[in-house]
């Protein structure tokens, strides 16, 4: 599997989203993806407890530890690629994460237009 350049929605190099936990595709802590990422885990979201409990509630539970395949759970302030369309869907919902601009890669945008990804642009203190 090649990845895909490392470019965020900005144009610029993509920076990591997170690595505690890992996230990613290829579990690089980056929101790389190639064409085998069916799923476009390109948005670096920073999790909420809204948006956990969201995500659980339409199938896909990231808060519940699963030590079988070495995931922790998510939980609030955790960093994590999401899927773009689970994103979207999240926005649609009015539950989006905040997102890492610089961390989102530019393959999100085949799938969230850019407006609505700055949005949720994370706040920078």
């Amino acid at each position: 599997m090649e990845k895909d350049a490392s470019i965020n929605v900005l144009g610029s190099d993509l920076v990591v989203c997170g690595t505690d936990p890992v996230t990613g595709f290829f579990r690089d802590g980056s929101c790389n993806t190639c064409a085998a990422d069916q799923g476009s885990h390109t948005v670096c979201a920073v999790m909420t407890a809204e948006f956990l409990a969201f995500s659980k509630y339409v199938g896909n539970d990231l808060s519940t530890p699963r030590p079988e395949f070495g995931f922790a759970g998510l939980k609030p302030g955790d960093r994590w690629c999401l899927c773009a369309s689970r994103f979207l869907q999240a926005h649609d919902d009015g539950c989006a994460p905040q997102v890492s601009l610089a961390a989102t890669h530019q393959r999100a945008l085949e799938i969230v237009p850019l407006d609505v990804l700055k949005q949720h642009a994370e706040r920078q203190m």
